[in-house]
């Protein structure tokens, strides 16, 4: 992996390296990018794919409407930063 790709990666995860740290970890990210291509040759034809370790299918549990306590609606609504129409207001992320 180049010096590029790994300030790159850096960029992306939001995370500052020093020049040693992009030395290290392309050497450690080009060792973990071997071992899946050692993956690619491993014979897989006779194994059943599979979804979930466990064999467990269209497990969820059932939404539904609980309402907090008022003391507690009113705790969270007091400590937030804006409302707007009834609406609690948060920043946009976009």
């Amino acid at each position: 992996m180049t010096q590029e790709e790994v300030k790159h990666i850096a960029l992306l995860a939001r995370i500052g390296l020093s020049d040693e740290e992009v030395t290290k970890y392309g050497k450690d990210l080009s060792t973990v990018l071997a071992w899946f291509e050692q993956l690619v040759e491993a014979d897989t034809s006779q194994v059943a794919p599979i979804g979930h370790i466990t064999g467990r299918s269209d497990v969820a549990r059932t939404d539904r409407v609980v309402q907090a306590a008022r003391e507690v609606r009113d705790g969270i609504v007091a400590d937030f930063p804006e409302q707007k129409g009834g609406y609690l207001k948060v920043r946009s992320v976009f």
